[in-house]
């Protein structure tokens, strides 16, 4: 009881830092990492430490899935090359740059090197995204780091699994390997798209309750990853492709009610999620430095340094003939796809590790199937910790500074939102003259005029010159004005069903039902917002 109650303090507490983070513009993900070195030096906390099976199955699963309804499959698909070269070609290079430290500087063996640079490989696109908020980067570079982080924990966590039975078992017999690869691979997709298709026809065909919907879209990646599992392919993969499929289709099978109540519950919880694992982190930190005997502290320091170094160093290294290879090879490629190299740059700084790292470092065993403790387990842990730190302050806080400096254009998304918005009104005005002729001419009249309105005021829109350029445009406020005076009136609305209901004019259900009315218009009218 005790351990809970420090546990829901500490998540108050990260609740409150949070709320500093956006006040001051301050990444969450360094706020965490900093949390979870401030709680290991707090005098007095106990050690929480959890099965690491349930590390696994609460806190990948839900991550996973929730970067996986994030990423846009169009854009997934255009980027595939560039994504697939960052998740498979450069983890794969980074493992085994990580490995050959690990082995010749610190000494470990092959398989554990391994299984560190397995760990420390996959970049986080929340981090990344979260750094570069604001910042106005194209969304090629955006949708890469995005699609690298959802395949590359896919094969950077197989090479973990695999790295684990060479430690576990004893043994590595690397055709053996790789025919199992190839088939959990499959597998897992398959049992993925298997189970996103049936989750489909249950949202489509039998669910209308936003709650019960919500519920389902929590449980769904649950399912996907321990079906897999039980069948000993990629659970991760699984989850992954479960949720590429539903997001694609969401806009089928999901109500206005359902979309907006399972966007927030999913928000609240990885952002617990994210918050608890560094709390754990931190709560076992002192306890794992313990447990590394025979090394002084400024061993285990130079070696957190050496294998972070290895791991920035590497992205630059890879990014370069990565990114110029297929260009010199491809006309096509040349000729279709904008090419920057200050984008080069910014994609090798964004190399930060987060959460997943840190859930595969605390998910390794505590014994061998011998019962002997798993070898250097702590400091494994411990370095990879050291590879967090090290690549979400040095790059974190630096890359916004070099991108002010590199003086990239701001990308804005304004002139394709612009474009969407005519379009949108267009058809919608056509299709009411077209299909609602025989409406009572005051009904036919308001509802057009609602969107005559929205037309108007689309093309009375003063634009700049460079407006419709290829994306380097300056942002603007279309609409701004119009819509904050509703957002007022709005708020007036809210202090008077106030005021009524506190001189008991109104009843309790009237009262939320209103609210809700109300909230859910100002949600859309600030969407809707510029904010320039």
């Amino acid at each position: 009881m005790e351990n809970i109650t420090i546990i829901i303090m500490m998540l108050f507490g990260i609740a409150f830092l949070g709320i500093l983070s956006n006040k001051y513009k301050f990444p969450f993900p360094i706020v965490l990492v900093l949390c979870g070195i401030i709680i290991s030096v707090i005098p007095g906390l106990p050690v929480i430490a959890l099965s690491p099976d349930v590390v696994f199955l609460i806190f990948l699963p839900p991550l996973l899935y929730n970067a996986a309804w994030n990423t846009s499959w169009h854009d997934f698909k255009k980027a595939i090359r560039p994504i697939s070269l960052a998740a498979i070609g450069l983890v794969l290079f980074t493992t085994l740059a990580v490995a050959v430290v690990a082995h010749g500087f610190i000494g470990l063996s092959w398989p554990l090197a391994f299984l560190i640079g397995a760990i420390v490989s996959p970049p986080d696109a929340v981090a990344a995204t979260s750094v570069t908020k604001g910042l106005g980067l194209h969304p090629r570079i955006i949708t890469i780091l995005e699609g690298e982080s959802l395949v590359n924990d896919a094969s950077g966590l197989v090479a973990y699994k695999y790295a684990l039975t060479a430690i576990t078992a004893g043994n590595f017999i690397m055709w053996e390997a790789s025919g199992n690869f190839f088939l959990m691979v499959v597998a897992g997709i398959a049992i993925g798209l298997g189970l996103g298709y049936i989750m489909y026809l249950i949202h489509k065909k039998f669910v209308c309750d936003p709650i019960v919907e919500t519920t389902l879209t929590l449980l769904t990646p649950f399912a996907s990853y321990l079906l897999a599992e039980h069948f000993h392919f990629s659970g991760v993969l699984a989850v992954v492709t479960t949720g590429l499929y539903l997001s694609y289709r969401a806009g089928q099978i999901f109500t206005h009610q359902s979309r907006i109540m399972a966007v927030t519950v999913w928000d609240v919880g990885v952002y617990i999620l994210n918050g608890l694992v560094f709390i754990l982190i931190g709560l076992q930190l002192r306890e794992i430095m313990n447990g590394i005997d025979g090394y002084s502290t400024g061993e285990l320091l130079l070696w957190g340094a050496a294998v972070s170094v290895v791991v920035i160093v590497m992205r630059f290294v890879w990014v370069v003939p990565a990114a110029m290879l297929p260009r010199v090879l491809s006309k096509k490629i040349r000729e279709t796809e904008p090419f920057d190299p200050r984008n080069l740059v910014v994609f090798g700084w964004a190399g930060m590790r987060g959460v997943v790292s840190m859930a595969a470092a605390m998910a390794i065993p505590l014994a061998l199937p011998d019962g002997s403790p798993f070898p250097h387990r702590n400091l494994i842990i411990f370095l990879t910790f050291c590879v967090i730190v090290s690549t979400l302050i040095l790059l974190g806080l630096t890359l916004p500074f070099a991108i002010k400096k590199m003086k990239l254009k701001p990308y804005s998304a304004y002139a394709e939102e612009y474009e969407v918005r005519n379009l949108l009104v267009s058809q919608t005005i056509a299709h009411i003259e077209e299909n609602l002729s025989l409406l009572q001419d005051e009904l036919l009249h308001n509802i057009k005029s609602k969107y005559e309105v929205k037309f108007n005021r689309l093309q009375k829109t003063e634009l700049p010159a460079n407006f419709f350029g290829k994306g380097d445009t300056l942002p603007v406020n279309i609409f701004n004005e119009f819509t904050q005076l509703q957002i007022d009136l709005i708020n007036v609305e809210r202090q008077k069903i106030e005021q009524l209901h506190r001189k008991g004019g109104t009843s309790e259900e009237v009262l939320r039902k209103i609210e809700r009315e109300l909230d859910l218009e100002e949600t859309r009218l600030r969407m809707d917002m510029y904010e320039g």
